[in-house]
Order: C-alpha cells, then sequence, then structure tokens
C-alpha cells in the first residue's frame, strides 16, 4: 500500500507489486500457448521501469522512430514497428533501430524494400491487414471503420503475398476480450487464411486485456493453442500495451481551491484533464478516484473535480465524498498509468507531474521531475 505522505504533489506513482502481477501472467500466457508477447509503447514506455520488465518480456514494438530508439537502447532489443506511413528520411532509421517492419500499404513496401534488401543485416518485412470486420464500439479507436487508411483489404492484395514480405500484422482490439479475439480471428482466417502458407509469422497486434480480472486468460490461451495447431510452422506475436500496465499505478493530485457556481462546487486540483489524463475528455471515460463515490449520492458532500489549465471543458464530474473537501487535501485518480503518462501535454505550461516508483519494499523512488526547463525547450 502506498504511503502518500511520501508522495509529491501532483505525481504518477506506479506500483511494482503490481506490475511483477501483471507480468507474470504475461509470461504465463505465453509460455502456456507458445505464443511471443510484446511490449507496446503506444500504451506504456516508462523506460526506467524497463529492467523489471525485461526480466519477463524481452521485446516491444515502435510505431515511431522515438519508440524504436527507445526499444534499441532502454529494451535492448531492436523493436517490431509499424508505423501509418515512412518517409525517405525517417526509413533508414527505422531500419537501424527495427527486426521488424510492418508496411500500412503495398506501394509503401514496394518504395522501400530495396533499402531492405540492401541492409546490412536482415529485418523481416510484414503488411497490415484490414479484415474490414471490428468489435470496437468507438469510431476513434476503430481501425476497420468504413474508409479506415489503416492496413490492406484481403481484395487488394488477392492470391499472393509479394515476394519478400514474411509476415502479416492485424490490429483490430481496444481493450478487448479473448472472445472478441476469437470472432475477429474467424473473420480474418475466412479473409485471409489462404496467405497464412505463404507467411512466417503473424502478429495480432494490441488490445488484448489479458490482466484484467473479468478477462478468460484460459479461453485466450485456448485460442491462440488452436491457431497454432492449425498453423504450427507460424510465429504468433500479440502486443498489448494496456495488459501491462492496468492497475499498475494513480496520479496523486491536491485541491488548490474550492469554487461555488449555480449550486456547483468545483474542486480546483494541482492537475489537469486536458493537459495530464487526456483520454477522460478524449475517450471520453470518468476515471475512478480513491475513497469517492462514482456517482454523486445523496447526502455525502458532492464534487466537480477541476483542472488547473484554462480550457473552459477542463473539469469532469460529479463525484461524492464522505467529508468536505478543503484545500491541500490528496485527491488519487486510480488507474492512471497506461495511455496516460504517453499522451501528457505541456498546454498552458502546466507543470507536469512528477513520476516514480512506489517500490515492493515500500520505497518510494523519483523517476523524474519536471520544471521550467522542459516546457521551455519543449516550445523552442
Amino acid at each position: 500500500m502506498i504511503d502518500f505522505s511520501k508522495i509529491p504533489s501532483p505525481c504518477f506513482v506506479m506500483e511494482e507489486a503490481k506490475l511483477r502481477e501483471n507480468l507474470r501472467l504475461i509470461q504465463s500466457v505465453k509460455e502456456r500457448a507458445g505464443v511471443e508477447i510484446i511490449l507496446a509503447f503506444k500504451a506504456f514506455a516508462l523506460w526506467k521501469s524497463f529492467p523489471i520488465i525485461k526480466e519477463y518480456v524481452r521485446h516491444s514494438t515502435a510505431s515511431s522512430v522515438a519508440e524504436a530508439r527507445l526499444a534499441y537502447e532502454e529494451m535492448g532489443s531492436p523493436a517490431h514497428t509499424y508505423a501509418p506511413a515512412y518517409t525517405d528520411y525517417d526509413f533508414p532509421l527505422f531500419l537501424k533501430y527495427s527486426s521488424h517492419i510492418t508496411f500500412n500499404s503495398l506501394s509503401q513496401f514496394e518504395r522501400f524494400y530495396p533499402q531492405v534488401k540492401a541492409f546490412e543485416r536482415v529485418v523481416e518485412c510484414g503488411v497490415r491487414i484490414n479484415p474490414e470486420f471490428s468489435v470496437v464500439e468507438t469510431d476513434l479507436y476503430n481501425p476497420s471503420a468504413p474508409g479506415s487508411r489503416l492496413g490492406v483489404t484481403a481484395a487488394r492484395i488477392g492470391e499472393r503475398i509479394p515476394e519478400g514480405i514474411t509476415g502479416l500484422h492485424m490490429h483490430n482490439l481496444c481493450e478487448n476480450n479473448s472472445h472478441d479475439l476469437e470472432k475477429t480471428l474467424t473473420v480474418v482466417e475466412e479473409r485471409f487464411g489462404h496467405l497464412f502458407g505463404q507467411v512466417q509469422w503473424l502478429n495480432l497486434g494490441g488490445g488484448h486485456l489479458m490482466t484484467h480480472q473479468e478477462y478468460d486468460v484460459d479461453h485466450l490461451v485456448s485460442v491462440l493453442t488452436s491457431l497454432k495447431q492449425r498453423y504450427p510452422h507460424l510465429e504468433v506475436i500479440l502486443e498489448p500495451g494496456s495488459a501491462f500496465a492496468w492497475e499498475t499505478g494513480v496520479l496523486v493530485s491536491s485541491v488548490a481551491d474550492i469554487v461555488e457556481n449555480g449550486g456547483v462546487k468545483t474542486a480546483m486540483l494541482n492537475v489537469s484533464f486536458a493537459c495530464h489524463m487526456p483520454d477522460c475528455l478524449e475517450m471520453p471515460y470518468k476515471p475512478r478516484v480513491r475513497g469517492a463515490y462514482h456517482v454523486p449520492v445523496p447526502g455525502k458532500f458532492t464534487y466537480r473535480l477541476g483542472g488547473n489549465s484554462c480550457l473552459s471543458g477542463d473539469f469532469m464530474g460529479d463525484w461524492s465524498f464522505d467529508e468536505p473537501l478543503k484545500v491541500g487535501d490528496r485527491i488519487v485518480f486510480e488507474d492512471m498509468m497506461h495511455y496516460t503518462t504517453v499522451k501528457t501535454t505541456m498546454f498552458n505550461g502546466v507543470s507536469h507531474p512528477s513520476i516514480g516508483l512506489w517500490t515492493e519494499d515500500g520505497r518510494f523512488k523519483l523517476y523524474r521531475e519536471f520544471g521550467y526547463e522542459d516546457y521551455k525547450h519543449r516550445m523552442s
């Protein structure tokens, strides 16, 4: 249990014990199913925690040169890379830092494959497929929405994979369960199964939320084992992001003021939804607050929580508390590791929360704190 008296405010705090619990589960799925599971940086990239992660998982996936370089330098292995589009400027860098490069289109593959063939070491090439099917309900996160710019349809590929492509890559899930994967695989096999014998690996992308308490891990293992039995020559790869950091940490904030307007009380915080928790407004979703009721409760003390940027909509509500809030009280947002630290901004020059680790032996280890120079150099 975190001792919040030892934590600066504001601060993202990851719990080592919970991270290791997730990593042990992920490692067990990898071993039981005989698949490769790698970390997706787009959801979680706190590289100072990589020494812990590398005890369980050795590889990662990247979608930019910066992520690929981080994999190469801090994970100690070249990345499995996919980007929606490569350029003449950045492709040589992708080659340097990658073991696998997946192309979003056949035209991109044809354009850059000569560089791959001429490179000093082997880099595997793949193509992203679009099965034109998805269980994702929010269009913002649905890569198979009509007219999607992501992936190649079966009709465009035809009966043969171009020479030089050794793998297929799909990414059609978003924090989904194993039954959603099973439904998606059924469609993928119907539309692309005739190509499986022509490739060596199949990347099932991310969105496999296997560390969620309601996730049916045994069913996932069964689905993956069955796939491996049908196609024993294929190396099967999963690249979840959220599953690694799910429920592993919090964002600690403090009440800076209480304001009231039209009967609405707002607790003004020293953090921002817009700057530090953008998915809350983007998805949107309402985060859990430790010790608070998720919905207004009659007879309790109810507040909106307001961010400290000047964006009018930088607030969410409402939460109820057993006691009235006062300046200096800690407000702890739950589950703030995945898709949070990677998406923060410095809008308004709002102070970025510190980042740290609560160790298994009950110590706080500060990873990083931020100041004026970080904002200044970001803006130059």
